[in-house]
């Protein structure tokens, strides 16, 4: 069977840890442990989230007084893919040894019309108090936004179109390679419509909706989307809190998940399963495996056919 994994962005840096290296390479090993048990006996391709890794960047280039100007999302993203993907590989080789293992920078191409560009919506980067926001905004002619924490920027998560090296991962998986790619939802460029030259633009795609993407030009058998809940709830932290066990794509839309937490994997989930037919997940790191069996999480499968 072939399995798109999504890691959630937490994976490797935890809620409320310091964003040391140390700490992170001491994480790797419960994500190399989730992913191993999968992988002795099905093709696999793991896609990851960089939150926290490219907020830690966006700061550490804003105030890096060498840089005349911070350096792009875009090419922040790129760094994220080679660290993150760097760990995977070198605890992934130790844990299954004799498997071929990659590490691919990816491309996600977005449209430049894209409604998301005159409406940004993805925090980045630390929080600030309201004055230093404010004079942040504009310096810099960012936009800013409050959330729990503070008030942080925020910048445009435009749709995935396409993920311009899926052909190439396609080859790598056939060929027995465990691949690591779309990291962070890919790093985002748009074509020019006349001669197709690629460039890079100032945005993050949702890593959920890129690995659904993904999953589907690849013909995946199932879409496993991890993260640090068992399963789906429903009035999640509250007295009315549900477990949602098995679901199909309406019945999960209806669930009105919020769009900063379940919302973009309820979606890539959902729109997996209704354009592939195949089944899809979301559940815990640690139960990786137990999930794909059906003893855990929350299984997607098609809608019935209408009669």
């Amino acid at each position: 069977m072939r399995i798109v994994i999504a890691l959630g962005g937490n994976a490797l840096l935890h809620r409320g840890e310091h964003p040391d290296a140390a700490v992170q390479e001491a994480n790797i090993d419960r994500v190399t442990t989730a992913i191993a048990a999968l992988a002795h006996d099905h093709e696999i391709v793991i896609t990851h989230g960089n939150g926290p890794q490219i907020d830690l960047l966006a700061v550490e280039s804003a105030a890096d007084p060498a840089l005349s100007a911070p350096y792009p999302l875009n090419l922040l993203g790129a760094q994220t893919q080679g660290m993150i993907g760097s760990l995977l590989v070198r605890t992934l080789h130790d844990a299954l040894p004799g498997r071929r293992i990659a590490a691919l920078v990816t491309h996600t191409l977005v449209r430049a019309d894209d409604p998301a560009f005159g409406h940004p919506t993805k925090f980045v980067g630390q929080a600030y108090p309201h004055d230093i926001a404010s004079a942040l905004a504009r310096e810099r002619g960012r936009r800013i936004a409050a959330d729990t924490t503070g008030r942080r920027r925020v910048v445009p998560s435009p749709a995935p179109e396409r993920i311009l090296e899926a052909e190439t991962v396609h080859e790598l998986v056939s060929g027995g390679t465990l691949v690591i790619c779309a990291g962070g939802g890919g790093v985002p460029v748009t074509a020019d419509p006349g001669t197709g030259a690629l460039t890079g633009v100032e945005a993050v795609v949702d890593k959920d909706l890129t690995a659904a993407l993904l999953a589907e030009d690849l013909k995946a058998d199932f879409l496993l989307i991890l993260t640090d809940v068992p399963c789906v709830y429903t009035g999640y932290g509250t007295p009315d809190q549900r477990p949602v066990l098995r679901a199909t794509p309406a019945e999960l839309r209806r669930g009105d998940f919020p769009e900063d937490s379940m919302g973009p994997k309820a979606e890539a989930a959902a729109r997996f399963v209704e354009r592939t037919g195949s089944l899809a997940a979301i559940g815990a790191l640690d139960a990786a495996y137990e999930i794909v069996h059906g003893r855990s999480g929350t299984l997607v499968r098609p809608d019935p056919p209408v009669v």
